[in-house]
């Protein structure tokens, strides 16, 4: 872990802050996945295959609030400082949980996610932060240290909603709004301030909005290009978030200890390539290369969990498919070191916001293909279909990539 500290007069306490508060939003986050699918099922009275759409109509509406969000408030942090930012976040996460667990109606839970996406600013602050304490030629890792909290959060979270979603739907909704809020008051008393006045600027409207913000990063052609691929990369990571529970459940009838106990091997997982493994493979390969290996990685894997036919088959694809998620840390080291200090925080918001374009999309095209081919009365039944979308879609995002990474060198 050594690696991944920041300089030392920033404090290790504040840097391993900004790592718990992404892991306890992932374990929030991670909580609710394994009983979402039934409770969509109990409030709106549909089966699985066809509740699923609602599904992705709430991870839709999620990331059309973060999208519109996200360099808001990005700006705000490099207006204000990155510490209210996160704080009010965090609080309003919890409240979007404790909402959910208190839903009677499917409209209740679109209110959370109203909440929740209107503060999903968490990840893009957070690396804003981790800009602001690092060096650049070190924030590689220290991204990869976020990519590990966020493994080390989807490990306890899925396992322990599964187990909870079997005493009752809605404990998960409940435990993961408790973690939310007691971080906030963890926060309040230990999380300092990342930047200081001197390096803050003007609170710009015209800047704080995404065709802003995209406007504003379309001059830098190389940077626009590598917000492209990590558009196209989360469209295809946003696939085991929206489909995962489903398509286990219907094609091979996991319960929800099962699908928390494997979404937790992806957490593991996720964990060791990129807390562990992350430093060693970008000091012999580099960024670029690491991005490229991880993409690659991507299609194949994607492609073989298409196709799979047994269980088992599931357990191998997990490792097989973690480095993968090295490809976005690697991705924003590079576009971090292509802007100025003073304006990390609207780049992470474009970023978030360009994600989240990403996480609007995917989850309205992979709930809706899988509904599709997962019909009896499908023309031909196929639970793997998502993944052979998302697997062409990870091969696309390498164009832009390798063309923003040349123009950056011309």
């Amino acid at each position: 872990m050594s690696e991944l500290q920041p300089p030392r007069q920033h404090g290790r306490k504040s840097y391993v802050f900004v790592l718990v508060t992404v892991a306890i939003d992932m374990i929030g986050f991670g909580l609710i996945m394994p009983v979402t699918p039934s409770l969509i099922a109990e409030l709106t009275g549909l089966s699985l295959d066809q509740a699923a759409p609602w599904g992705g109509y709430l991870a839709a509406l999620y990331a059309v609030l973060n999208f519109l969000a996200g360099p808001t408030l990005g700006n705000l942090s490099d207006r204000y400082g990155r510490r209210p930012v996160l704080l009010v976040a965090m609080a309003a996460l919890g409240a979007n949980f404790l909402l959910m667990g208190l839903a009677t109606s499917i409209a209740l839970l679109f209110v959370g996610r109203v909440l929740s996406g209107i503060a999903g600013a968490t990840m893009s602050t957070a690396s804003a932060y981790i800009a602001d304490v690092t060096e650049p030629e070190r924030r590689a890792q220290a991204f990869g240290g976020i990519g590990a909290a966020f493994g080390i959060g989807f490990v306890l979270g899925p396992v322990l909603g599964g187990v909870l979603g079997e005493l009752h739907v809605r404990a998960p909704f409940f435990v993961a709004a408790g973690l939310s809020l007691v971080n906030v008051l963890y926060g309040a008393f230990v999380l300092p301030e990342s930047l200081p006045p001197e390096r803050r600027r003007p609170f710009v409207l015209a800047r704080a909005n995404p065709l802003g913000a995209f406007r504003h990063f379309s001059k830098l052609p190389q940077v626009s290009l590598l917000i492209v691929t990590m558009v196209l990369f989360q469209f295809c990571q946003m696939l085991f978030l929206v489909i995962w529970a489903f398509f286990t459940e219907l094609r091979f009838g996991w319960d929800a200890r099962a699908v928390g106990v494997s979404l937790g091997l992806v957490g593991v997982s996720a964990a060791v390539v990129q807390g562990v493994l992350i430093g060693p493979v970008l000091r012999r390969l580099g960024p670029t290369q690491t991005a490229l290996v991880a993409m690659a990685f991507g299609v194949v894997t994607l492609l073989a969990y298409a196709f799979i036919t047994e269980s088992w088959m599931v357990y191998v694809l997990i490792f097989l498919s973690a480095p993968m998620g090295m490809a976005p840390a690697a991705i924003n080291s590079i576009t971090s070191s292509r802007v100025d200090a003073n304006a990390q925080g609207e780049l992470q918001g474009a970023v978030a916001s360009a994600n989240a374009f990403g996480t609007m999309l995917s989850p309205l095209v992979m709930t809706q293909t899988f509904a599709y081919f997962s019909r009896p009365e499908a023309p031909v039944r196929f639970f793997g279909a998502p993944f052979v979308v998302a697997a062409l879609v990870m091969a696309i995002a390498v164009v832009p990539f390798v063309v923003g990474v040349r123009r950056s060198r011309a």
